[in-house]
């Protein structure tokens, strides 16, 4: 796929010359047949072909329903109609106008893959443990890409935080290795969308959009990554290891340089307002019953920042753009599972939309939606839930993060009656608002979040806990890049400080954490215990498919088992200031008929009578005759 500023599929033949159309985009770039949905909703885009008398269309089950001219002169969306016997192939649009001239515009319509549910789009569940990455901070694959004179932003330093690093996605295809030897099942990637975004001020600094998240064009895949080519590249050569690709959308914003907003179809395709309004970033005012409109309003619509502009989901032709652009992203790529930034900032009728639409064409995709909310019944009103309410979301899961939270005052706070340890009991307890917890994603820190390893004191014992929790709790588990090898920093004074760069991934690194060598004791013990804990995990059905019983904490200790009829696993941990001797009689629900307790780490077996744990101690048992 040619990687070229406009989404041209081809040149436009000018018969009539007059004001002739000489540069253009197609929306999507292009389209396949044999959808569940039959209906297409094509953007063309140039200098007021609006005006057009005439658009037709001449192939073989393909048919125009409508054809709508909007507020501005230089759109048209084409509403099109594909039979269930429709060939795979090219055909013209044909445009005509006295004030425009005589148009060709090719199109193209594919077959759908084959591999859609086998070794493409295969889903993301709890036997799943994703690795989230920064890509331009984790490995720079290619350096001939590291800026490209065409975009607005051709900053590249590594020395700046807020520049862009040269990480890439073919960076990411060549440590893959690395991550399936960490026992990781699938990689998320903050957005690889094309951000062709000008510098922002923030806080009187310029910075780069290096994250990802001020999309400018929906169908590309932005060219410092590699472009489309690198991440059809990564996601097979992924899929060809066992690893399963999770792409980030953002459906509230787009950057304010995407073309759909330097010419705007329409004023509402944007929530306008008077002067500027900032969101307030807060939740409430979308559950609560006895809240105003106002609040409600500024929590939907208000804008993010000034530069990433805010889209009106109720518009039905921004609706239909943005879930024609997740299931583009989908079958063009590949993908097995999706994560939304900024879930709950949305239209909550459109969410629901997007998730039934493409649940239609693909009924296995992952998907879980990010709500940076504190009490689990927040984070239960977006998913899926027993919660009865006006309005029911149908997001499967979310982003645990009340269960974040609480694990990490587990690690801050001494156990009391609602704090510490106890926060991860009633959080857990809470589980009943969800239709399924097991499809949440839980996690100990991402890209907006203070370092996990900081947060509890860089206590590498405390560490160790902390993944036995995540890799064993339910849910399908998160880890940050970097956290196995104790990465540390506060976002002090910026997210920059959280974000650093992956040692080893730039050829003039001094070290090279990838590589056992390149790391110290203290990483490579760390990373042994992770690597122990996946791969178990991997194996584990009492994991990923099992239940969870959790009992409540007695002297500082907690402990839960997750289980089946086949195998019962224990994680505990004793947050206490004293060692204590475990009754077993208080847990023979499910202790009754085992005698012995096998480390998953160690592969060391203890009798289970006569059991003590030290303060800050913590195991992973499989409990054995």
């Amino acid at each position: 796929m040619k990687k070229i500023l406009f989404l041209a599929l081809a040149c436009i033949l000018v018969t009539k010359a007059s004001l002739a159309i000489n540069h253009y985009h197609t929306y999507p770039l292009h389209w396949w047949v044999g959808m569940k949905n039959p209906r297409l909703q094509i953007i063309l885009h140039a200098e007021n072909i609006g005006q057009a008398n005439t658009v037709t269309i001449k192939y073989p089950g393909v048919k125009i329903e409508k054809v709508n001219k909007v507020e501005n002169p230089n759109y048209i969306f084409l509403d099109l109609l594909i039979a269930e016997n429709t060939k795979p192939g090219k055909f013209n649009i044909l445009i005509a106008g006295p004030k425009i001239g005589n148009a060709t515009i090719s199109y193209e319509l594919k077959p759908r893959s084959k591999e859609n549910g086998k070794t493409a789009i295969q889903g993301i569940n709890a036997s799943d443990l994703i690795y989230l990455i920064m890509p331009d901070r984790f490995s720079n694959g290619n350096p001939d890409n590291d800026f490209d004179p065409s975009l607005r932003d051709t900053g590249h330093d590594r020395n700046n935080p807020f520049d862009r690093h040269g990480g890439d996605l073919k960076g990411i295809e060549n440590h893959l290795d690395y991550i399936n030897e960490l026992g990781v099942t699938a990689i998320w990637m903050t957005p690889v969308s094309e951000n062709n975004m000008s510098r922002t001020q923030e806080a009187g600094t310029s910075r780069s959009t290096y994250h990802g998240y001020a999309i400018t064009d929906h169908c590309l895949v932005d060219k410092r990554l590699g472009g489309n080519e690198a991440y059809a590249s990564l996601v097979k050569a992924a899929h060809a290891k066992g690893l399963k690709i999770i792409q980030d959308a953002v459906y509230n914003h787009v950057g304010n340089d995407h073309w759909l907003v330097k010419d705007l179809p329409m004023k509402n395709w944007l929530n306008q307002w008077p002067t500027y309004q900032n969101t307030s970033y807060r939740d409430m005012p979308l559950l609560d019953p006895n809240g105003a409109a106002i609040d409600k309003k500024v929590a939907l619509d208000g804008w993010f920042t000034s530069f990433l502009v805010d889209l009106n989901q109720r518009n039905p032709y921004v609706s239909t753009y943005l879930i024609q652009y997740m299931i583009w992203n989908t079958e063009e790529f590949g993908i097995d599972g999706w994560r939304i930034d900024t879930y709950f900032y949305s239209e909550p009728t459109f969410l629901n939309d997007v998730y039934t639409a493409l649940y239609k064409e693909y009924p296995q995709l992952g998907y879980f939606g990010e709500t940076l909310v504190n009490l689990p019944q927040s984070a239960a009103y977006f998913a899926q839930n027993n919660i009865s309410v006006p309005f029911k979301h149908n997001c499967p899961g979310i982003t645990d993060f009340p269960l974040t939270l609480a694990l990490q005052d587990c690690f801050k706070q001494a156990p009391g009656w609602n704090d510490g340890v106890h926060k991860v009991y009633n959080v857990l307890a809470s589980d009943f608002l969800y239709k399924n917890a097991d499809r949440n994603c839980i996690f100990l820190d991402n890209h907006d979040m203070d370092r996990i390893y900081s947060v509890i004191g860089e206590d590498v014992s405390k560490m160790k806990a902390a993944f036995n929790f995540l890799l064993t709790l339910r849910g399908i588990p998160q880890l940050y890049y970097g956290s196995e090898l104790l990465i540390k920093n506060f976002k002090d004074p910026t997210d920059a400080e959280v974000r650093k760069d992956f040692p080893g991934g730039w050829p003039t690194d001094t070290v090279n954490k990838f590589m056992a060598a390149g790391r110290t004791d203290k990483e490579n013990d760390m990373f042994n215990h992770v690597k122990a804990l996946a791969h178990f995990r991997k194996k584990s059905a009492a994991i990923a498919t099992g239940k969870l019983m959790q009992y409540l904490p007695k002297e500082g200790v907690y402990l839960y088992f997750r289980y089946n009829k086949k195998q019962t696993v224990l994680t505990i941990y004793n947050a206490g200031e004293k060692t204590v001797s475990i009754d077993w009689q208080w847990y023979k629900e499910r202790t009754e008929g085992f005698t012995q307790l096998k480390n998953v780490i160690s592969g060391s077996k203890l009798p289970l009578q006569g059991f003590t744990i030290k303060p800050q101690e913590s195991f992973v048992f499989e409990l054995t005759n």
